[in-house]
């Protein structure tokens, strides 16, 4: 046998299913953004083929033959043999479903997708009810085909974090409640910092210039991606030279789009940094969502609400905004910017109470898959959680439950992984910190070229070679500790504050 040129063989085959993969994100993307809404049957169709196009090629015998070759044939370097143990994961994943269910599970997406912007836009659960049943029912038929043990969430949550488990994720965020209350009931006991000026009238077109401007200091290549407005932002990649962002502006909220740029440009610097020589294979993927997300959290807490990124940032934000905040003092700003308080809105939550909000989607989720939960109960659900954990009441279900994006593209198993890359954000900023020279005055200067280098070499370059728990011990010697997140927050908030720790 050949090996080289089997391997080769390998290679393009995977690179004609990358190609139909990021087609299919192409029109998703469009759908999200400028598809006119008469085309949506049509798309779901066009994904659903195309969808089904991609499964069938990854599943086929002849694939299979390939990969076994490969596996037993030797001969491969460290960097290709890692390759094909990763899709021969994969492949025994994929074969689990078949192409049909493929394309019902892509049309039903699309067709809830559809449902979601409607009731969105009314207000009205109800008139996401019957699309979002039909998909959770896909979701189940898709955890019994995947198998599972102990709890059919397990199967979704591994689709996005490769062997998480509900065990692991209970232990963490009962892990987490009693260290993080202490430092919310700390708060509660201070003076509360005002926020006030952040609603003040930041008009639409200084608003877009602003965040492409501070994309662009911390290192986002706009002749590898461009940015445009969504309901709900994201950022998706068509290869690691074409990465989308989107966001969303409200004229008398300024952290809404600014801190949802600086977070999908952390997404997008991800994307950028994945070596483009490595499309297609298992190499040019990134590790995981929760990895991912340690990204777009990093940038946004760690650096984007930091005072040393503001001392470079603000003067050029009053230029842009001298009406709004011409008389607002820097310390008030950045302590304004980070202000706790329970709020309705995931997205824009600050970065302690947001834990909750995702803790109530994730016990959410997991009454939805184990039928402890109907879909038509999960407004009264979604209302009572919020009260009992945040002491809000929710006025409306587009402030509620239809919020997020996600349920209506089957992304059940996702929302755990914005905590988990909370607290590998802390963990990777405290290596950053320790491995950088003078970080914190490169940052005071705007110069972030020294985290980002540190990011793509310790982070990005390495792409799906290690498991979540493999690189954070690879970075910071150890695996997951929430500790470096109460840690950084305990100390970030008692200066904001001016609580005594106990």
């Amino acid at each position: 046998m050949d090996v080289k040129k089997k391997y080769q063989e390998y290679t393009l085959h995977l690179q004609k299913i990358a190609d139909l993969r990021y087609a299919i994100a192409v029109l998703q993307w469009d759908q999200e953004t400028y598809m006119p809404q008469k085309g949506a049957a049509f798309r779901a169709q066009q994904i659903a083929t195309l969808s089904e196009m991609s499964h069938e090629m990854f599943t086929r015998e002849s694939f299979k033959n390939l990969l076994q070759d490969l596996m037993a044939g030797g001969g491969l370097d460290e960097t290709a043999q890692k390759n094909v143990s990763l899709s021969w994961y994969d492949y025994t994943q994929q074969q689990k479903v078949s192409g049909d269910f493929v394309r019902r599970l892509s049309e039903a997406i699309s067709t809830s997708f559809q449902a979601w912007v409607s009731a969105k836009s009314a207000g009205n659960f109800s008139l996401f009810e019957k699309e979002l049943t039909a998909l959770l029912a896909l979701k189940k038929q898709e955890a019994d085909l995947l198998g599972y043990e102990a709890h059919p969430y397990n199967a979704l949550l591994n689709q996005y974090e490769r062997g998480c488990t509900v065990s692991l994720l209970d232990r963490v965020f009962n892990s987490l409640q009693q260290p993080l209350k202490k430092i919310l009931d700390a708060i509660t006991a201070s003076p509360q910092v005002t926020d006030d000026f952040l609603r003040r009238h930041y008009p639409k077109d200084q608003q877009w210039a602003f965040g492409m401007e501070l994309m662009k200091q911390l290192g986002f290549d706009f002749t590898a991606g461009r940015q445009d407005i969504a309901e709900h932002p994201f950022t998706t990649n068509f290869s690691s030279q074409d990465v989308r962002l989107t966001t969303r502006i409200d004229e008398h909220d300024f952290s809404n789009m600014t801190w949802s740029c600086i977070h999908e440009c952390g997404h997008g610097l991800y994307e950028q940094g994945i070596p483009a020589s490595a499309y297609g294979l298992p190499l040019g993927e990134f590790t995981s969502l929760s990895i991912h997300e340690s990204q777009s959290r990093l940038w946004e807490n760690n650096v984007g609400r930091s005072f040393d990124s503001w001392q470079y940032f603000y003067p050029q934000a009053q230029q842009y905004f001298p009406e709004a905040l011409k008389e607002v003092p820097l310390q008030q700003f950045y302590k304004g910017i980070n202000k706790v308080q329970p709020s309705f809105i995931r997205t824009e939550a600050d970065e302690l109470t947001y834990h909750f909000h995702v803790l109530i989607r994730y016990e959410l989720e997991k009454k939805l898959l184990d039928n402890q939960l109907a879909v038509k109960d999960i407004p009264a659900y979604w209302n009572d959680q919020y009260y009992k954990l945040l002491g809000i009441r929710v006025p409306d279900d587009k402030k509620g439950c239809l919020q997020d994006v996600h349920w209506s593209h089957g992304s059940f198993g996702y929302f755990p992984t914005y905590s988990l890359g909370s607290f590998y954000a802390a963990q990777f900023f405290d290596a950053a910190k320790k491995n950088i020279p003078n970080l914190s005055p490169a940052i005071t200067n705007g110069n972030y070229k020294p985290l980002l280098d540190w990011l793509r070499i310790s982070v990005h370059a390495h792409g799906r070679r290690f498991t979540s728990e493999e690189l954070c011990e690879r970075i910071c010697g150890s695996p997951l500790n929430i500790d470096y997140f109460i840690q950084y927050a305990t100390a970030k908030y008692r200066d904001i504050y001016g609580f005594k720790e106990e």
